[in-house]
């Protein structure tokens, strides 16, 4: 009887030591997210605006000015790979 009573007593702290941690791993994790999304947020935000400002053509939206420059990059990621390729 007495062993069952300390195994019972023993469920019991397991259970609220497990409660305690996942807690605890849930608000870091919450606070992890939300710092991860207001930095990321922050520099789309400023990479937007850099964009806007000073790589956009004329009538050209952020969006096809990003996707004007990743081609060109493209184009100049491939030219260097081939100008390797030769060599």
């Amino acid at each position: 009887m007495a062993k069952s009573k300390l195994v019972k007593v023993n469920e019991k702290i397991a259970k609220k030591v497990t409660g305690g941690y996942k807690k605890i791993e849930e608000g870091v994790v919450g606070g992890y997210k939300k710092i991860e999304e207001g930095a990321v947020g922050g520099f789309t935000k400023i990479s937007d605006s850099f964009v806007d400002e000073f790589l956009t053509k004329e009538g050209e939206s952020v969006e096809e000015a990003k996707a004007r420059l990743a081609a060109e990059q493209q184009k100049r990621d491939e030219a260097r790979t081939e100008r390797k390729v030769r060599k």
